[in-house]
């Protein structure tokens, strides 16, 4: 199953690929190979794309099932069979590494009669012969099972291909015996040539060159099953010689182009691999002057272009780039909440999915990412994405998170950035794709904290049967719970009203504690100013609630700046009326005062919360 089908709502890579599918199958240059008979049969239609990544993500479009014969792309997963059999210096004695710039069929050797590399025929069909086992059998079965781990999958002979590669292969069975007038081949040449035309006939599909790919990438792991298809020691040995020999006569312009290590085949297979990240393959049999599949070619630098696949050019693996993920049901802003609210986020918070990336995002790296969110869209409300930590970020990371965010917003969901002040290319990939719409959909904030209250705001407001925005009678005022209509006639009397605007500062850090705070309507935010100078967030109230109790019970001076974020009404009662109702009325005291150490508890555990999530 390809990724992207996990959910109703398809992944930005798949539909990246949809879009690379439909612009290409329009392109009509090229033929199909026709020197073997059977492969003159294939549709010249047909047209497969398969990425997948060495996590184990799979994105095939097209005709991604379609069977065809494997050609020459077997040769670098032969290569690797015959260096595990024989090791790096038995197989450089019978085949070189040097690029020759010839045809795939060039014979093409050095002085001492050894074929210049494993791609080219002469080279592959040597490095067939270097295959261990006691029979043409053992060796043919070695073959298939090692090519069926590359591809999670056992793989069979196309028997009819093979049947008339065999009968055509008159030039390759040329080879064969020049190889043996050289001792390059033991004994009689026949088995050997036959051998690789049986690597060339194996029936494959799009998706399986995809996963053969990515599991060079992967070190020789397939990373879809999880076993070990080639020891990674040899992996670098069949990647050097793919990067510089794999296509051929077009390899120089291949790796300056596209940049990644690569083969092709007559067929119209193509196979691409950028270590540590992924793997792509792609299937279209109309061929260029080369040999190589037209429509592949296009494919691939395409997607080396959009993605920054260049292998000189690569950024970190999608491994290690989420360094915290949680949702508002694990861990709420500094915005202190009602106790209905606070309910709410406990019940509905795992809508709002909070990521806090870091290092280099580069198209695997963010393909992770996109991939884990697509796994919850549905029951997604708010992506809050927190860049703090991101070291440096390519297009295609822009391009990803584009496509993620105008996929949100349509199915009526919303994601916001924090911290991107040091990435000024997302804001400007935003302005150009977005255009007219930046605005409303490209949210960024300055800090985390007010952006995971702007997602709970969303949430709350879609939940909550009153609206946020309210103004608060003073019976209501959360420290005035279990106080008696009586109790509430003497305290009631004692507070006073006053009016701020916003920006206003309410309380200076260092004044004396003179009064406690009752929020009627607005919110207020206790801000610090840290060694760097920049101010940060410790908490923000809303209607109902209070503040400046802390200094009230020790006398402390205020040790932090409260300002009016909107035009706040409050109610203040004086810290001498406080203490006289400990004379006159001990017992409205003693309920404000557990009131408040019920709120300080609260506090406190939401910060043991907040530890336990980044710990």
């Amino acid at each position: 199953m390809s990724a992207g089908t996990e959910s109703s709502h398809s992944s930005p890579v798949l539909d990246y690929l949809h879009q690379l599918h439909s612009e290409y199958s329009s392109l009509t240059e090229g033929q199909v190979a026709t020197y073997i008979p059977e492969l003159a049969k294939a549709n010249p239609e047909w047209f497969g794309i398969c990425l997948a990544t060495t996590n184990g993500a799979v994105y095939a479009v097209g005709d991604a099932e379609q069977p065809f014969t494997i050609q020459s792309i077997s040769k670098p997963f032969v290569y690797g069979l015959a260096l595990e059999d024989n090791g790096r210096l038995a197989v450089m004695q019978k085949v070189g590494v040097e690029p020759t710039g010839d045809a795939f069929n060039s014979i093409s050797l050095d002085r001492t009669g050894r074929p210049r590399n494993p791609m080219i025929n002469a080279g592959a069909i040597a490095s067939a012969g270097l295959i261990a086992g006691k029979s043409a059998k053992s060796k043919l079965r070695r073959l298939l099972d090692t090519m069926g781990l590359y591809a999670g999958r056992e793989l069979a002979l196309d028997h009819a291909v093979y049947s008339s590669e065999s009968e055509t292969g008159h030039r390759n069975r040329a080879i064969g015996y020049m190889l043996r007038n050289f001792d390059m081949l033991d004994g009689d040449p026949s088995p050997t040539v036959e051998l690789y035309f049986q690597q060339c006939s194996l029936s494959v599909t799009c998706r399986d060159l995809g996963i053969m790919a990515a599991t060079l990438a992967n070190r020789g792991v397939n990373p879809t099953t999880g076993k070990q298809a080639i020891r990674g020691e040899y992996v670098e040995s069949v990647l050097s010689v793919m990067g510089s020999c794999g296509m051929y006569d077009y390899a120089g312009e291949w790796i300056y182009n596209v940049g990644m290590p690569a083969k092709s085949g007559v067929s119209g297979g193509v196979i691409a691999v950028l270590p540590g990240q992924l793997g792509i393959g792609v299937f279209s049999p109309r061929l260029d002057e080369h040999g190589n599949t037209v429509r592949g070619i296009r494919v691939c630098q395409d997607l080396a272009r959009h993605l920054d696949l260049h292998v000189f050019n690569c950024g970190g693996t999608g491994e290690s780039v989420i360094r915290v993920h949680f949702t508002a049901a694990e861990m709420n802003s500094s915005r202190v909440r009602t106790s209905e609210e606070s309910r709410a986020l406990h019940e509905f918070g795992r809508a709002i999915q909070c990521f806090q990336l870091q290092g280099d995002l580069s198209f695997t790296a963010t393909e992770a990412l996109v991939r884990q969110v697509q796994q919850d869209f549905d029951g997604l409300r708010c992506l809050l994405l927190d860049l703090k930590r991101v070291l440096g970020i390519n297009e295609s990371a822009c391009r990803l998170f584009y496509q993620l965010l105008v996929k949100l917003s349509d199915a009526g969901k919303s994601m916001v950035f924090a911290h991107t002040e040091h990435i000024p290319l997302l804001r400007r990939y935003m302005r150009v794709k977005l255009e007219k719409r930046f605005g409303e959909l490209y949210r960024v904030f300055d800090d985390h904290d007010p952006a995971l209250e702007w997602c709970e705001n969303q949430l709350l407001a879609s939940t909550l049967s009153h609206p946020l925005e309210r103004t608060v009678a003073q019976k209501d005022y959360e420290l005035f719970h279990g106080l008696s209509d009586d109790e509430l006639s003497v305290l009631l009397p004692l507070l006073k009203r006053r009016s701020y605007q916003r920006t206003e500062v309410i309380v200076h850090a260092g004044d004396e504690a003179r009064e406690l705070f009752f929020v009627a309507r607005g919110h207020v935010s206790v801000n610090v100013t840290l060694v760097s100078g920049a101010t940060k967030r410790l908490a923000a109230f809303s209607a109902g609630m209070a503040f400046g109790e802390m200094a009230i019970i020790d006398r402390a001076p205020r040790s932090a700046n409260i300002v009016a974020d909107t035009d706040v009404e409050c109610d203040l009662l004086d810290v001498e009326d406080f203490d006289k109702l400990g004379v006159s009325n001990p017992a409205i005291k003693i309920k404000l005062l557990e009131n408040m150490s019920l709120g300080l508890c609260r506090k406190l555990r939401k910060v043991n919360r907040d530890i336990s999530v980044f710990e």
